[in-house]
């Protein structure tokens, strides 16, 4: 059982009466929202009698199990056999870099043909990165010269994409604070580039979230969801510190499913959702 939940379980465990609202209190702190939290606590008060460590941990795992849909809608190509277009979003440090490319690996090894934009033109280290993964991992990357439009980068990237077949374009851009008015309107310009040569493009925007940030994840959400939709969410740093509940927060108040969780540094620590998996993991 995940740390945090651990701790809950044994806090009810030794416990004669239960502590409603200490109980909705630690249940908000473990990033499950308040509306989430809120229902759980109310289930179980209508039990009517004294709970048990089961019932909370029962109660939770049901929750958070009707929150998400029973599996992530699959990225699945195009019908005309254009490329499929995902940008990748975030705020820097949440490991949106690392996760384009393990995400390009996943596709690789279905054998799809996959290419990465390295559209985070003004932080070098960031084009670095994306080179040593492109390399390590035998996928081609598309990069412009320092400080090039991200929107143009892009939009070569996508031409050469749909005149060479390539089967799946991923965009990764640069990380920016959800504050920041300007690189947000940023990422529209480049949305809207991308449409110019298939006007159902990106196909997906994916905001990549760090699990151990907490309450600001959700903040995060909202405001890039405002600036291009949202179709999905890669949740990253889920490696059992008991973390993760936004993605319940996340889904309840946007409705956006997550769509892979990243779980450590390698290549294979990176797998598409599942709804019983995950449940498993955070409790």
């Amino acid at each position: 059982m995940a740390g945090f939940f651990k701790n809950l379980y044994n806090k009810v465990a030794n416990r004669s009466d239960v502590d409603w609202d200490e109980l909705e209190a630690d249940l908000i702190s473990a990033d499950l929202g308040v509306r989430t939290s809120l229902e759980i606590v109310e289930t179980l008060r209508k039990l009517g009698r004294k709970i048990s460590t089961d019932d909370v941990v029962e109660a939770t795992r049901n929750h958070i199990s009707a929150v998400f849909p029973q599996d992530p809608t699959a990225l699945e190509l195009p019908e005309d056999g254009s490329p499929l277009v995902i940008l990748v979003v975030g705020v820097n440090g949440t490991g949106k870099t690392t996760s384009a490319a393990k995400l390009a690996n996943l596709f690789s090894q279905q054998g799809t043909t996959v290419a990465l934009a390295a559209a985070d033109t003004f932080r070098a280290a960031a084009v670095e990165q994306l080179e040593q993964w492109s390399e390590r991992l035998d996928i081609p990357l598309v990069k412009g010269a320092k400080n090039a439009d991200p929107a143009s980068v892009c939009y070569t990237a996508h031409q050469q994409a749909l005149s060479n077949g390539t089967q799946v374009l991923i965009c990764d851009t640069a990380g920016r604070l959800h504050t920041s008015h300007n690189l947000m309107e940023e990422l529209g310009k480049i949305s809207r580039i991308l449409g110019k040569q298939d006007q159902n493009a990106p196909h997906h925007t994916l905001l990549v979230v760090d699990a151990t940030t907490g309450g600001n994840a959700l903040n995060q959400a909202r405001e890039f969801n405002k600036a291009v939709p949202l179709s999905g969410v890669i949740v990253t740093k889920l490696d059992g510190s008991g973390k993760g509940g936004v993605a319940v927060a996340i889904q309840k108040e946007l409705d956006i499913a997550p769509q892979f969780i990243g779980t450590g540094e390698e290549p294979e620590q990176f797998e598409a959702f599942s709804r019983e998996k995950f449940v498993e993991q955070v409790l």
